[in-house]
């Protein structure tokens, strides 16, 4: 049956690709890139067709994450249809996401990081303005969020038989 997760930030250039990537590599690891479909999108529109943050790519390849072959989009309406799991950086996308949203869908639609259990923190700070040490705290709070995500969905695809 398999599973979808969308991680969203607000120009998908930092964060939700960074998140994307982290966790691609997990479940590619885990031997789950047929169960799993993953994808990132922003609430904006600045960025569209856009690699991510050049910051951002170092960061992730100093881990062994190559971010290099995604592009920006913007979140659509048919999100809501096409994935189980729409996951928000921040509190501030995750209003805006819930404002899009019809109703009609089923997906679970929350914070990335309430599947995160080494940190107190719940959202992942932008690290667009900030210093280079902002690129390797996301990714930090991304570890953490990704590997208790795929661990959620590890024990949903084993219930689904």
């Amino acid at each position: 049956m398999g599973c979808s997760v969308l991680f969203v930030c607000l120009g998908n250039i930092c964060r939700s690709p960074t998140a994307h990537g982290v966790f691609q590599k997990m479940v590619s690891d885990a031997g789950l890139m047929d169960e799993i479909q993953i994808d990132s999108a922003g609430t904006g529109d600045w960025h569209l067709g856009r690699g991510p943050d050049p910051r951002s790519q170092a960061a992730a390849l100093s881990r062994a994450y190559d971010l290099s072959a995604l592009r920006a989009r913007q979140v659509c309406a048919e999100d809501f249809q096409k994935f189980d799991y729409i996951l928000a950086m921040d509190n501030s996308n995750l209003r805006d996401l819930q404002e899009m949203r019809s109703g009609q869908d089923t997906c679970h639609l929350g914070l990335f990081l309430d599947f995160a259990s080494a940190s107190a923190v719940r959202e992942v700070p932008d690290p667009y303005y900030g210093s280079g040490d902002g690129f390797n705290e996301v990714l930090d709070l991304v570890e953490d969020g990704a590997r208790g995500l795929l661990a959620t969905i590890q024990r949903k695809l084993a219930e689904q038989g």
